[in-house]
Formats: structure tokens, sequence, C-alpha cells
């Protein structure tokens, strides 16, 4: 088989494949097979028709078109291994020449096809990152414990104007035009969350109980998403949270400690903890960034229109032109990242270890709310196992690089990664465990089940 690339675009190539007829012959012999399985013909049994009565009595274009559907593919994914291509979708294929009649001549086909595009990446070592420093302020404590006081607070009503951080139950209507099309009634409201309407904060502060005030503003859900309605709201009481004394007793209510000082160091080193796992997720991001930064990643427009539209037809707004604008720009971002982070799971040769895709399918399953059996039998009815050990890589490779690079914090200090990027060499042993756990499955299989040997080979009794 030969097959020839041309690049049609950075993110797009014709790959031209020749198939001799010595190679095409497996396919040609089993679309015999195939038809004689499926035509009836006088004085032959099913399957026993030799092929020249075949080709009498469907013609040969039958055998040759059946043959060519049949090995097809297998002769791109033979090409793509020649050629070192990585597809990001399905080819456009077109067979331009097949054999004329048996014996004789070749199948040639050419496929249009989007893949990864080649990207030089930087040498790791080159690059510096910074993040910030694990020192626990004053300031740091007394936000936590603010949380903590937040929650054994207690809501009390209060006979002044409503001011942010207050909780309002209220009573609300939107009007469009003389169509009411929605209404609340009886709903607490803190101001300043600013999880309701644009506007509402705003409307609020100032108000006392039973007083109410109108105001315009954008619909964010419902049929008439969107568009600006006329807002009359009603605060029917104002309330204010009254937090709980920082002293000893408050401490034994809200921990298993006696007395404040025991909870601050609890406190800082929660917040400890936190801000080193936190040295971690920046790390991940400030050299994602710095990847992009770097490098030109071209990007497939076929790949991209083809997630738009899959997206935007899931929801049902193909025609939303405003919605279509964002979801390309995001599809545009994730499919940049990924080839990025392809490109560097190759360079870096990540290999992800059993351990470490159950891990993350258990995880995953969570997430969807299944039991992880089930959800991994899903995915592997759907083929969708090899799309999870890319993620699983995509995601290792940012941990593998960050081994090569020196994190420093604000403070120029050498930041130790280690706990959250693991290590090479835990690597080497995981990848050692997995090997041996399949070697040792294998032979196990191959003896069969326990004693089967024993019984077979223990000689009879009388």
């Amino acid at each position: 088989m030969k097959s020839a690339v041309e690049t049609l675009e950075p993110t797009k190539v014709k790959l031209t494949v020749e198939v001799d007829y010595d190679e095409l012959k497996p396919s040609i012999d089993h679309a015999y097979e195939h038809i004689a399985e499926q035509v009836n013909v006088p004085g032959f049994r099913k399957g026993k028709v030799p092929p020249r009565i075949i080709e009498q009595r469907v013609g040969w274009g039958a055998v040759i078109e059946h043959a060519v559907n049949d090995g097809l593919s297998g002769f791109y994914r033979d090409a793509l291994g020649e050629t070192d291509l990585r597809p990001l979708a399905q080819p456009e294929v077109d067979v331009t020449e097949v054999p004329a009649k048996a014996g004789e001549g070749q199948l040639k086909f050419t496929a249009e096809v989007e893949v990864r595009p080649e990207i030089e990446l930087p040498e790791l070592s080159d690059v510096e990152l910074t993040v910030d420093s694990t020192e626990v302020t004053d300031e740091d404590v007394t936000e936590r414990l603010d949380a903590l006081r937040e929650r054994f607070g207690t809501l009390v009503g209060v006979d002044r104007p409503a001011v942010e951080g207050d909780y309002v139950v209220i009573d609300l209507k939107a009007v469009i035009g003389d169509e009411e099309v929605d209404s609340v009634s009886g709903v607490s409201y803190q101001i300043g969350s600013g999880n309701m309407l644009e506007g509402l904060d705003e409307a609020l502060t100032g108000l006392s109980a039973d007083e109410t005030t109108t105001f315009k503003a954008p619909l964010a859900g419902g049929d008439h998403e969107g568009q600006d309605a006329d807002v009359t709201v009603t605060a029917t009481s104002v309330k204010q949270r009254d937090l709980p004394e920082v002293d000893d007793d408050f401490a034994q209510l809200a921990s298993e400690f006696d007395t404040l000082e025991e909870l601050k160091d609890d406190l800082k080193t929660q917040v400890a903890g936190i801000k080193t796992s936190n040295q971690a997720v920046t790390a991940r991001d400030a050299l994602m960034e710095k990847l992009l930064e770097t490098v030109e990643v071209p990007v497939p427009s076929g790949v991209v229109e083809a997630e738009v539209h899959r997206h935007l037809e899931s929801e049902s707004r193909l025609e939303d032109d405003a919605h279509r604008a964002e979801v390309t720009e995001d599809a545009t971002k994730a499919i940049k990242n990924q080839i990025l982070l392809d490109t560097l799971a190759e360079k870096l040769k990540v290999q992800v270890s059993q351990g470490e895709l159950v891990e993350y399918l258990v995880s995953a399953s969570q997430q969807y709310g299944m039991e992880p059996s089930e959800f991994i039998k899903t995915l592997e009815q759907g083929g969708q196992i090899p799309a999870m050990v890319g993620e699983v890589a995509r995601s290792k490779a940012l941990a593998v690089a960050l081994r090569q690079i020196e994190v420093k914090d604000s403070d120029g200090n050498v930041v130790d990664l280690s706990e959250f990027i693991g290590s090479d060499e835990a690597d080497e042993a995981q990848a050692a465990l997995s090997d041996a756990v399949a070697q040792a499955q294998e032979a196990a299989d191959a003896e069969g089940p326990e004693g089967t040997e024993a019984e077979t080979s223990e000689p009879a009794k009388a």
C-alpha cells in the first residue's frame, strides 16, 4: 500500500492511498463469501456458489463495491499509521479507482481530514512560574472565623431601612406590557448576593418593611428570558444577622475545641493547607496560560463547527446567533487547549496506568450519579474508554510538565508540589505494579479455574 500526504491547511490534509490488488484480495474473498450466503442459485447450496457464478449473477461491480466497503476503513487506518497523522474528525473519502475485473487493477482513494496541527513547544526548563506564598496572616484567620460566625448567627428583625447584607423577605411581580410573566411571594433574599434580578439589590437598599418600589430589569430565565420587564417588589420584613461573640464559649459551640486560641490555631492550619493546595492549582493554570501565550495553536474550523452544531442542536437553539457566538468562542478555546495538551502529553511520553484511569472513572461516575460499574460498562459499550484515557493523559501532562519547572512563591522560595503532581519514580512504580497485575491475570486465565489442572491430571482411583 502506498500513501501520500498533501497539506491543504495547517489543520487539514489530503491523504492519497493506493492499494494493490493482492492487498485488496482478502476483502474481495470476503465479498464473494458474503454474497454467496445471500443469493439463491439453482444447483448450488447457499454459501457454496463459486466466484465466477456470483460475477455472472450479481456482477463484478457488486463484488468490488462490497470489498471496498469492507476494507476501506482498515486501509485508511493503516495509512494514518504510516503517515503519523492524528485525525480530529471523520474523513471525507472519495474512491477514485477500483479494479476493473478480477485479478488485476488497484484500489485508489483520497481522504480529506482535519488533523492535529504540528506545534513547537518551548523548553520547559526555560519556563518560570510564580505562585502566592502560603504565609497565613491574621486577616486570613479572621476571615475564616467570621465565616464560621455567619454559620452560627441568628436573623433578627430590624425597624430601619435595609442595607447591604440584610435579609429581606420579598413579594415580587414582573410585568411585560399588560401581561404578568412572573411572580414570587415570601422569598428571603440577601441584599448584595446578586443571584436574582439585575437591579434588585439597588431597589431593596433603603427599603423598610412593608414598603414597595418598582424598577426595570431583564428577565433571567423562562420564555421571556432577556426581555425587559417592569418589576414591582415589596419588602415584607427586614432582618439582620447577629453574630455570636468571639470567645471561648463560641469555640465550644462551633468546634471540638475548648478555647478560642485552640480554634484559631486550627483555622490557621486549615488556611495553610488551602493555600498550599491553591499553589498547585495556580501553577497548573499559570503553566497552561504561559504555553498558550508562547505557542500559536491553529484550530480546525470544521471540528469547531461540528461541536457548535452538536451543542446548539442539543439545546434546540440552532437559530440563536448570539448564543452561537458564545458557544463558538468556548469550543474554540476548548479544542485549542486539547491540541496543546495532547502535544504536551506526547512530548513527555505520558502513560496512563490502569489505576489512574479507574480513579478518574469512579470520580466521573459520581458526577453523573451512576454506579461506577454501570458507568464504565456504558462507556465501554459506546467505545468511549479511549476518550477517557485521553482526558486523563491531558490532565497528567500538566502535572508531569510541572516536575521539570522550578516554581517559586512570591517571596522567592522554591515550592515543592510533589504532593499534588507526583513524581516520575512513583509513576514508574505504578506502571510496574500494573504490568505485574496484568501478567498475573494472564497467567491465571491461561491456567483456567482453580484446581482444574490438578483434577484432570490426578490418576483415577479404584
